[in-house]
């Protein structure tokens, strides 16, 4: 049965949180609008660097692929190892923030994407670059699964979290244009190392910000040991990602059987692990609140059928109808404005039952994909914008939702498990869903035809559509169960 958003993060918990001088002051006056103010902003910045340093060799993929001597195999990777590092960190995160203070992993992990980022930079190999991208991942998960349990952490439950909920919901789509923009302005065909160096740059500049303005309330119980949970995720998920990634590589068959068998064994293992430990990583019990299904599984669908498409959006264009990367780019920017502008927008509509929000997100999401399956031979890439414009506006709605529906539904100390879970299922979704539109698109263009390879895209676009539109269906049927 599931309990009432106001009695999950509105009641006091058991046990006292311990008050601390950089804690987050009573509410009423002054210095708590001041002191939401400075964290909405280094948090929604934060995460915009994130999405925008994961969108990055989207962009670039080919002059980084060229300058490496990156073989097919590899250049999967190179689109994909970020996201690895996301989702097999991201619970991991979320736990050690609610047990050792938001700001202090929080922190830590600009720091850990700021060097990852310039380890990408620096990268003479494939598997440099694949490194770096994988610490970058580990450190952008410890920021999302930090950011939305920071907000809570300030914003009374309310229109005041509800607005920065679509504030920080606004940035994700933003940063997926300004990373693009960023490869553009920054010479994407030759100069890719310089987008890694400046978000390496923006990164540390943001991670000092942080440290100095971001306030730390004392973790509600005594930091725990729990190995065998972190382990067990972290090899599942590194498994799952590994063997569907490896049907992008040309691996075996048995090899690609043997991984994903691999990682599902390790993640029964980690949840019979952590049904059996008294302070869980993952509250398994949340699983039974409707709520939090339905916003977990709204974050999976998101990933898998609009993240998924949009990742291979720069590929088709440019090799099945040659246009420039700064033809892509303006594309991906409009997208990218309607989403954030939509997001921004709903800040000031605090009252629409985010169930229900996020339902329609996904349904005009799913009109927007199917919008997209309009290419052939003699189309222009500007026959994709009536698509992306509809597809912004439900992936911006769902980015609203979703930020406020990822922590509403658990208790106030474990906001950080909350947001975790919630991105978990986004990247998972994500990798996912990357992996089933190249399948897609190249199982219709064996000889890599232009005329093959859009109607992949055509049919990945129709695919995504009715999955999007399957997850809107799902999530109005979870219906909160009245008490």
């Amino acid at each position: 049965m599931d309990c009432p958003t106001d009695l999950l993060l509105g009641a006091r918990v058991s046990r006292p949180v311990r008050s601390r001088p950089d804690a987050a002051p009573p509410a009423g006056g002054r210095p708590v609008a001041v002191l939401q103010r400075r964290t909405l902003t280094v948090v929604a910045a934060s995460t915009l660097v994130v999405l925008a340093a994961f969108v990055t060799p989207l962009a670039t993929s080919v002059a980084t692929a060229a300058d490496l001597g990156t073989g097919a195999g590899g250049q999967a990777w190179l689109l994909s190892a970020m996201s690895v590092g996301l989702a097999a960190a991201l619970l991991v995160t979320g736990a050690a923030a609610d047990d050792l203070g938001r700001r202090r992993v929080f922190t830590a992990g600009l720091v850990l994407l700021a060097v990852g980022a310039a380890l990408t930079a620096a990268a003479g190999s494939t598997g440099v670059f694949v490194a770096g991208r994988l610490v970058e991942g580990v450190g952008g998960a410890a920021v999302l699964a930090c950011s939305l349990g920071l907000i809570a952490q300030v914003f009374p439950l309310g229109p005041a979290r509800a607005r920065a909920a679509a504030v920080w919901g606004a940035s994700l789509g933003a940063g997926t244009g300004v990373g693009g923009l960023a490869a553009v302005l920054l010479d994407g065909e030759t100069g890719w190392r310089a987008t890694h160096a400046a978000a390496a740059v923006v990164t540390l500049l943001l991670a000092v910000a942080a440290r100095l303005l971001l306030p730390e309330a004392a973790p509600g119980r005594r930091p725990r040991v729990d190995v065998p949970g972190p382990v067990l995720l972290v090899a599942a998920v590194c498994c799952l990602l590994v063997g569907l990634v490896a049907t992008r590589t040309g691996a075996g068959t048995g090899a690609v059987v043997g991984l994903i068998a691999g990682g599902l064994v390790l993640a029964a293992a980690f949840v019979l692990a952590e049904s059996r430990v008294r302070t869980p990583m993952v509250d398994l019990g949340l699983f039974r609140v409707r709520g939090f299904v339905a916003a977990t599984l709204g974050a999976l669908v998101t990933g898998a059928a609009t993240v998924g498409l949009m990742s291979f959006l720069a590929t088709v264009l440019q090799r099945a109808l040659g246009e420039s990367l700064l033809a892509v780019t303006v594309l991906v920017l409009i997208w990218s404005a309607v989403a954030t502008a939509t997001s921004v927008g709903l800040r000031w509509l605090p009252g629409i039952d985010g169930r229900v929000l996020l339902a329609g997100g996904l349904a005009v999401s799913a009109a927007g994909l199917a919008a997209l399956a309009v290419l052939d031979t003699g189309s222009r890439a500007t026959a994709l914008l009536p698509g992306l414009v509809v597809l912004g506006v439900g992936y911006g709605a769902a980015n609203a939702a979703l930020g406020r529906e990822a922590v509403a539904h658990v208790p106030a100390e474990r906001a950080g498990m909350g947001s975790g879970a919630n991105n978990t299922a986004r990247y998972l979704g994500a990798a996912v869903g990357v992996t089933l539109v190249v399948l897609l698109v190249t199982a219709s263009a064996p000889a890599g035809t232009a005329a093959g390879l859009l109607a992949g895209w055509d049919a990945a676009a129709f695919a995504g559509a009715g999955l999007s539109a399957a997850g809107a269906l799902a999530v109005l049927a979870l219906r909160p169960a009245r008490r």
